[in-house]
């Protein structure tokens, strides 16, 4: 029984320190645009030419 008078206010301190950090997620902006990051995984990247520097580089070695 005494261990009640530990563990519920443990509880409330864990609840308030989750309360509090959502809200500071809001306010930071954190879920200002869910969608745009995962969208951004399925656009390939363009494609960048090698130099001739660096095919020479290969014929050389």
């Amino acid at each position: 029984m005494n261990i009640l008078y530990f563990l519920v206010p443990l509880a409330l301190m864990l609840a308030a320190l989750g309360v509090w950090a959502f809200v500071w997620s809001v306010k930071s902006g954190q879920f200002d645009d869910v969608e745009t990051p995962g969208m951004r995984v399925l656009f390939d990247d363009e494609l960048q030419e090698p130099s001739k520097s660096d095919e020479t580089e290969q014929i050389n070695s």
